[in-house]
């Protein structure tokens, strides 16, 4: 019997009222009952070992032993990648997100892994339907920002070039065909009966434009994500696109970063495109009020299967509580991250129900090397066996939730199976302070307020258990999802030096879990040459 069947309807069974005390209780002393994704508690190599405090022993440094062979596979480079991050340790490896919602049962709607929230996926006979997150979109600028929650929001009436089925494949959307035609030449063929929303006519000129303005790192936030791409042009009604390596991801990329405009209005705009939109998707915007709601109504000349509610509007409410109130009282109809002690309320309500699913996302603590004290190996590493992960995913996440031990989860390409996460040993922790030198540090750790499943609560128990050290004091700090976000994409001299964030991979490839943490873009808080030239390395292999 799964994990699953046992432990979610246990949960379930005795009610949210135990859970809620379990998640206040110290942490501290909670020992680890299981890794949660099973590649157990060993030493990173394989050994299998419990998380068992090094009491009174020397500094233990976590090594990763593994070696490429002479003509590694890109996935053999990917995976190495990973094993080295686990070592270098620059994040503290926490767990991957289960995406829990609060849905109307008079909407029929499946839980995507990849957290998309797609309105044309959903059946229902209503006219109209709201939909609360977190967060509402900054920007309906499709390149201004590159977040689940802004996508969730402009998907409605903006379209990616290709989709992905719900094991992540490419799909056909704009486009409807695609091949490499050489080592770096990609043709793609433009889905030709495509209308944007003031009424004129999709041209494949229209979608080189919208790749080139994705590719533009003077607008766009994905730049350094979409791909390796030199230029793309209309060639005989196709696509193509002239790439400067391989980029043997290109296709995985074009399902998620970038979205088809029209050249000729964004121009008409002079770029200014953050609270307009005119687009190509099921739904054209009727209201954009910034921080309060998007709202749409169906666009009647859309090229794909009519939607069926004629109208959709996103709010945001930031706190857990009230959004499943308001689920609850029906002032709207679809919610994100609904707590695991929140279930009960959903299930006893009427009219409502919750949805789950294994997410691509990856929650962890960012440890900016540009700083003091996390310079240090030796630190981060203390870090890492200071944080008692599996407590958390037991007392606060009600087993929602799975270990983590590299950037790259579980069934995506890349993933290294042979390493384990770190184990909880508060010892090996201080003594590994020490050795850095840095004992004394005071940390501040940042989170988002809101944006995922029980951040504020995650984070105060990571800062909690690093507070216990003898050596090292933290405290937390909540913030604004959007300020912290401006922040982190500044220089990373100007990123905060420790904070808590989720990393989606619609991808489901290794690359994008490390390429924009641990190479020169908008994301990179670390810096490894090694680790860089394995990326690039993998980036020149054909898959």
């Amino acid at each position: 019997m799964s994990r699953d069947d046992v432990n979610r309807r246990t949960f379930l069974q005795y009610g949210g009222a135990a859970a809620a005390t379990a998640a206040s209780v110290g942490l501290a002393g909670c020992g680890d009952s299981g890794n949660g994704n099973g590649n157990g508690n060993g030493n990173g190599n394989g050994g299998g070992e419990t998380d068992t405090p090094t009491e009174g022993a020397e500094a233990q440094l976590r090594e990763y032993d593994g070696e490429l062979p002479e003509d590694p596979t890109r996935e053999e480079v990917l995976q190495h990648a990973n094993g080295l991050s686990n070592e270098l340790a620059p994040w503290v490896f926490l767990h991957q997100q289960y995406s829990i919602y609060g849905v109307n049962n008079d909407i029929e709607w499946t839980a995507r892994a990849d957290e998309d929230i797609n309105v044309k996926e959903m059946s229902t006979e209503r006219d109209e339907i709201t939909i609360t997150q977190g967060q509402l979109a900054p920007t309906l600028d499709p390149v201004g920002d590159n977040s689940t929650s802004t996508y969730n929001v402009i998907d409605q009436g903006y379209e990616p070039f290709l989709y992905r089925d719900r094991e992540g494949r490419p799909i056909e959307l704009i486009v409807t065909d695609w091949e490499r035609t050489g080592d770096q030449e990609i043709r793609l063929t433009i889905r030709d009966d495509v209308t944007f929303h003031n009424g004129d006519g999709m041209t494949a000129e229209d979608v080189a434009y919208s790749i080139n303005r994705a590719n533009d790192p003077n607008v766009s936030e994905v730049a350094s994500t979409i791909g390796d791409i030199n230029e793309a042009s209309e060639v005989d009604g196709d696509v193509v696109l002239d790439l400067n390596s391989i980029e043997p991801a290109i296709f995985r990329n074009l399902t998620a970063f970038g979205r088809v405009v029209e050249k000729s209005w964004v121009e008409d705009n002079d770029g200014e495109i953050a609270d307009v939109m005119n687009g190509t998707g099921p739904y054209e915007l009727d209201e954009f009020v910034d921080d309060t709601r998007v709202a749409y109504t169906k666009f009647d000349s859309y090229w794909g299967e009519e939607p069926d509610p004629q109208s959709v509007t996103f709010t945001a409410i930031p706190e857990n509580g009230p959004r499943v109130d308001a689920l609850i009282a029906g002032d709207t109809d679809h919610i994100v991250n609904v707590r695991p002690n929140d279930i009960p309320d959903v299930q006893e309500a009427e009219g409502v129900r919750y949805e789950d699913t294994p997410s691509t996302r990856l929650i962890f603590l960012v440890m900016n090397d540009a700083f003091e004290p996390f310079d240090s190996l030796e630190f981060r590493q203390a870090m890492n066996f200071a944080v008692d992960v599996q407590s958390i995913i037991d007392n606060i996440l009600n087993e929602f939730g799975d270990r983590t031990s590299q950037p790259t989860l579980p069934g995506h390409n890349g993933h290294n199976s042979d390493i384990d996460p770190y184990p909880h040993d508060p010892a090996n922790a201080e003594a590994l302070v020490e050795e850095s030198g840095y004992a004394g540090a005071e940390l501040e750790l940042h989170v988002p307020r809101g944006r995922y499943l029980r951040d504020v609560d995650i984070a105060e128990a990571c800062a909690s258990q690093i507070d216990e050290l003898e050596n090292v004091s933290c405290e937390v700090n909540r913030r604004d999802f959007p300020n912290l976000v401006s922040e982190l994409v500044a220089d990373q001299s100007e990123s905060p030096a420790f904070f808590l964030i989720g990393w989606g991979n619609p991808t489901l490839d290794a690359n994008y879990a490390m390429a924009p943490w641990f190479t020169e873009g908008a994301f990179q808080h670390f810096n490894n040459q090694e680790l860089a030239d394995l990326l690039e390395q993998a980036n020149n292999i054909p898959e």
